[in-house]
């Protein structure tokens, strides 16, 4: 590798450093070393890992063939919760095969039929508002977009495996986004199952009890055959390879736990961005109101098409990404990047946050301007929320569609203000950053 490492900070301290304020540390990275710049984050013998925010870098990383990265090695601490057969951490054939069986559901009319749903959870989960009280909006995201997982992913009607699955899985989603509780997966020695009452063997006994109501619940639909649902389950159980397989039961329980992992506190932490920006920028809150005014709010196709709408969560999703990342890569043998050649160990690292953050790309990143999206259109390079190339999002189709709805059908029943003017701070929560919790409280003035 001919990029020399410019942090000389020792490896155990630049990881906890990125673990405890990634945003802080990507910043100060940028602000003092040129693009790329290398790092040692992942423990004590880290190998060097790349990041990269130049448009044209990405779009060669992009562009490598899949043959020449490991993805194993680099995701390998999603494997306990999304299991062995996920999609995330397939290779090579196995991870075509996959991504061509999952990304009809997540495309085209099949997205209209979930868009109902979507609307009519939003309005259960906030239909106890009342005017003249304080509510914390972070609290209720997580909410909506559990129950949107279970009924349109998971096809689960309100029941009682419903209502079980929903407390055990926002316990565990809960538990895994505190640090302590993360670490265990980022630190294999901590693995161990030493009874019930040890931290990881509590865990494997939840992820039991979850995996007997998610296979109970795959065996019931096998057999009812119900070729008239169209939930993504149900899409998934009768999709069929190039050679007519199917995916068998422990397929589709990893595919369904990583639509989850990816899918919950995701969306709730892009939702919780948006509502704050919009409601510390008037003159956004203001014209985002007059559009849904004039819209019809009973169609959720038409809701989602509205231009500034969308543009507003485009803008939310570039300040603040869902992930800061895109799937990080190691390299097999070596490869060339943007003149420079990365060896054998090194991992590459896509950097969806800086990317963003390009003062020639976006002018003024750091002011939140919803307009530059209906004056300009940007490349898949240099605007990547979901991540990009054959790792992308699988779901970036469904999550822009559910995150319009949510905000469009609470602006449409509500106004709502912000309750104090405590400036927010991005806090790391999981695999996310979301806003923190002392500026998020909202005023409801009417309904």
């Amino acid at each position: 590798m001919k990029l020399t490492e410019v942090n000389k900070t020792p490896a155990l301290l630049q990881t906890l450093q990125l673990i405890a304020n990634p945003i802080e540390f990507l910043n100060t990275c940028a602000n003092k070393y040129s693009d790329p710049f290398a790092v040692r984050v992942l423990g004590l013998n880290s190998p060097p890992v790349v990041f990269f925010s130049q448009p044209q870098a990405i779009k060669e990383i992009f562009a490598i063939p899949s043959e020449y990265f490991d993805y194993k090695k680099a995701t390998h601490v999603f494997q306990p919760l999304m299991g062995e057969q996920s999609l995330i951490l397939q290779e090579g054939k196995s991870h075509q095969r996959q991504r061509q069986l999952m990304l009809p559901p997540f495309h085209g009319d099949r997205m209209k039929t979930y868009g109902q749903i979507i609307c009519q959870i939003t309005q259960a989960v906030t239909q106890k508002w009342q005017v003249g009280k304080q509510i914390s909006i972070n609290h209720f995201l997580p909410d909506i977009t559990l129950q949107i997982i279970l009924q349109v992913v998971f096809g689960i009607s309100p029941g009682e495996r419903y209502e079980q699955l929903k407390v055990k899985l926002s316990s565990l989603l809960e538990d895994v986004t505190t640090p302590w509780y993360s670490s265990l997966f980022f630190f294999p020695p901590l693995q161990k199952d030493l009874g019930a009452w040890s931290p990881w063997g509590h865990f494997v006994r939840r992820r039991q009890q979850i995996d007997k109501l998610i296979y109970a619940e795959i065996s019931q639909r096998r057999r009812e055959n119900d070729p008239t649902r169209t939930d993504i389950l149900s899409m998934l159980m009768t999709a069929r390879d190039e050679k007519g397989q199917q995916m068998n039961d422990e397929e589709l329980r990893d595919q369904l736990m990583s639509l989850l992992l990816l899918g919950y506190e995701t969306t709730a932490a892009a939702l919780a961005w948006a509502f704050y920006l919009i409601h510390s920028h008037p003159q956004v809150r203001d014209r985002l109101q007059q559009e849904l005014n004039h819209a019809d709010r009973t169609q959720p196709d038409a809701i989602s098409q509205l231009p500034y709408l969308t543009a507003v969560c485009q803008e939310s999703l570039r300040v603040h990404p869902i992930a800061l990342i895109c799937t990080p890569r190691m390299v097999r043998d070596s490869v060339q990047i943007a003149g420079d050649k990365f060896n054998a160990g090194t991992i590459i690292v896509p950097c969806i946050y800086l990317t963003h953050r390009r003062e020639e790309i976006y002018p003024q990143p750091e002011k939140f301007y919803p307009e530059r999206f209906l004056q300009q259109k940007f490349s898949s390079f240099e605007y990547l929320p979901f991540g990009g190339g054959s790792r992308g999002c699988i779901g970036a189709a469904f999550s822009l569609y559910e995150m319009k709805l949510v905000l469009a059908t609470v602006l449409s029943q509500y106004e709502l203000e912000l309750a104090n003017s405590r400036p927010v701070y991005p806090v790391r929560r999981g695999i996310t950053i979301v806003p923190s919790e002392n500026g998020m409280k909202m005023a409801v003035i009417s309904g």
